[in-house]
C-alpha cells in the first residue's frame, strides 16, 4: 500500500481547510469530501483515503464543540443514547469494511443524503418547512426511535468510516424535528465520539496514514472552530438552505466519483 509523498503535504493541508470548515458549519467530520479529495488532488490509496481523516474528525468536531457548548444547545439524552448504542455498532462496521466491498453502500448512502437534501431544500424554498427555534427537550426525544437510529448510522458510519454527522444531523432535523443549530450540536458531539472507535479498529486494520492524519488535523481543527461560529452567527433560514444544498451537492459528488473511479 502507497502511503503520502511529501510533495502531496501542501495539498492535504488545504484539504484539511476545507473539510475542518465545513465540519464546524453543518456538524459532520467532512469525509464526504476528504474521501474523494485525497485520491484526486494527493494521491492516496483508497483504503487510506478512507480512514485516513477519521482521527482529524476528532480533532475538528471538538473544537467546534467548544463553540457550541457556549450556546447550549446540547440535548444530553440524544447525545447519551446515540454515542452507548452507535459506538458498539461503529466498531462492529469498521471490523466488516475489510470484507465486504463498500461502493455499493457508498452509492446507497449519497442516494439517501441527496433525498435528504432535496426533501430539506424542496420544503425551506416552498416555506413548507418551518423550523422551529426553541430547542427540544429530553422528554420529547422518544428512546426507541433514537437507538435505531443510532446502529443504523453508527454501523454504516464504521463501515464507510466517517464520523456519521450528517446523517445524525439530517435525521434530527427530519425525524426529531429539531432546530438546526441544535441538530448541528449534537450531530458534531456524536460525531467526535463515534470517530474514536472508529479511527482504532481502521489503524487496527492498517488503514490509516497518520502522515494524513496529522497534517489534516493541523489545518482542520482552527478552521472547524472558525466554521462553528459562523454557523452560530448565521441566520437560521440561510444555514438551513446551505445545509440542505449540501446534502444535495456531496451527495452528487461521492456518487459521481464512486462511480467513476
Amino acid at each position: 500500500m502507497e502511503y503520502l509523498q511529501q510533495s502531496d503535504y501542501l495539498p492535504v493541508l488545504l484539504i484539511g481547510v476545507v473539510v475542518g470548515y465545513l465540519s464546524g458549519l453543518l456538524g459532520k467530520g467532512g469525509s464526504a469530501i476528504s474521501t474523494p479529495a485525497l485520491q484526486i488532488f494527493a494521491g492516496v490509496h483508497p483504503f487510506l483515503a478512507l480512514a485516513s481523516p477519521l482521527p482529524a474528525s476528532i480533532s475538528s468536531t471538538l473544537s467546534a464543540t467548544v463553540v457550541y457548548s457556549r450556546e447550549k444547545l446540547f440535548n444530553r439524552r440524544v447525545i447519551l443514547l446515540g454515542a452507548v448504542f452507535g459506538v458498539p455498532a461503529t466498531i462492529a462496521g469498521s471490523w466488516l469494511s475489510s470484507y465486504l466491498p463498500g461502493k455499493t453502500l457508498m452509492v446507497l448512502t449519497a442516494l439517501f443524503i441527496v433525498t435528504i437534501g432535496l426533501s430539506l431544500l424542496f420544503a425551506y424554498l416552498t416555506n413548507r418547512n418551518k423550523s422551529p427555534e426553541m430547542a427540544i427537550t429530553s422528554s420529547s426525544v422518544k428512546a426507541e426511535q433514537l437507538i435505531g437510529a443510532a446502529l443504523f448510522i453508527g454501523f454504516l458510519a464504521g463501515l464507510l468510516a466517517n464520523a456519521g454527522g450528517i446523517l445524525f444531523s439530517s435525521f434530527f432535523i427530519k425525524k426529531l424535528k429539531m432546530p438546526i443549530k441544535q441538530a448541528l450540536a449534537c450531530a458534531v458531539v456524536l460525531s467526535a465520539i463515534l470517530s474514536v472507535p472508529g479511527a482504532i479498529t481502521h489503524w487496527y486494520l492498517g488503514h490509516i496514514d497518520w502522515n494524513i492524519a496529522l497534517l489534516l488535523s493541523l489545518t482542520a481543527f482552527p478552521a472547524s472552530w472558525l466554521g462553528a461560529k459562523t454557523a452560530v452567527k448565521m441566520k437560521t433560514p440561510l444555514l438551513e438552505k446551505i445545509f440542505a444544498l449540501t446534502l444535495v451537492v456531496f451527495g452528487l459528488y461521492d456518487i459521481f466519483f464512486t462511480l467513476c473511479r
